[in-house]
């Protein structure tokens, strides 16, 4: 029977991951958590301190990852910086292992397809509809043209029922990617399997599937403490803030927030005050 849990407070959820760190893990969507969402997905870069903060973080605890449905070829180059953060890829279709990226098998197969579905909304799609080539995930972005949701959503309905692939509905975007059995909280649940802390930080419909993955945890292991921390945001109104144990006001915010984690670690020297 699943169990219900008192409202958590910060400073108690820090204080449980400083006690069990060496078994704690913090992971983080990209855009729009710990970088901003721009027009121009090429363009994006962490927040200003982001890289930094995971950094240091790497070294108090277990693991950092950060999860993202970005390539993992582009998140080894926003990170190089930062060698000890775990990439994951594509939703988990691609890792970092030893600085290179590693495919799934189940996945590859599938370059073709999309390598077809490229072109198809090159041509089908509006002009003003930006076309993400990701090698084994396609993204739309209609940011430009709000207005063009409809027909966009409308477009990857028919092409995912032709092609057997999943949609992904996110901030001004739809995915089209292989039927894999594999998304953020797939990941959130392998990667936290020996730990018995565990944040996770995101801002999108696809990160609540990462807080499913915690809260199932947590259902099936007392001793397990999975912490939700969203990202606020006005394209996906509220639902993902609603099922978070805490909210961030921007990705500007969230190394504020890692701050008062850090300096809860004995003798660091950024430690401050947390109950507030």
């Amino acid at each position: 029977m699943a169990t219900s849990r008192a409202p958590l407070r910060f400073v108690e959820a820090v204080s449980a991951t400083v006690s069990e760190h060496r078994r704690s893990g913090f992971f983080f969507d990209f855009d729009g958590t710990i970088a901003p969402i721009m027009r121009d997905p090429a363009a994006v870069f962490p927040v200003a301190g982001a890289v930094e903060r995971l950094r240091v973080l790497a070294g108090l605890v277990s693991r950092v990852a950060v999860v993202s449905a970005r390539p993992a070829a582009f998140l080894s180059d926003r990170f190089a910086g930062a060698p000890e953060v775990r990439l994951f890829g594509l939703y988990g279709m691609q890792t970092v292992v030893d600085g290179r990226v590693r495919t799934d098998a189940a996945a590859q197969p599938w370059a073709p397809v999309m390598g077809r579905l490229v072109a198809d909304a090159a041509r089908e799609l509006p002009g003003e509809v930006l076309v993400e080539d990701k090698a084994l995930l396609v993204a739309l972005h209609y940011r430009a043209v709000p207005s063009l949701r409809g027909a966009v959503e409308r477009w990857a309905s028919e092409k995912a029922a032709e092609l057997g692939l999943r949609e992904q509905y996110g901030r001004m975007v739809v995915e089209l990617r292989p039927p894999v059995e594999l998304d953020k909280g797939t990941v959130i649940e392998r990667e936290t399997e020996t730990l018995t802390r565990a944040w996770y930080f995101g801002d999108d419909l696809s990160d609540g599937r990462a807080f499913d993955a915690l809260r199932g945890r947590e259902e099936r292991d007392p001793a397990f403490l999975g912490v939700k921390v969203a990202v606020a945001n006005g394209e996906t109104g509220d639902e993902l803030a609603r099922r978070a144990d805490f909210t961030v006001e921007s990705p500007e915010a969230t190394p504020d927030l890692l701050d008062h984690v850090i300096g809860a670690f004995p003798g660091h020297p950024s430690a401050r005050t947390l109950d507030k």
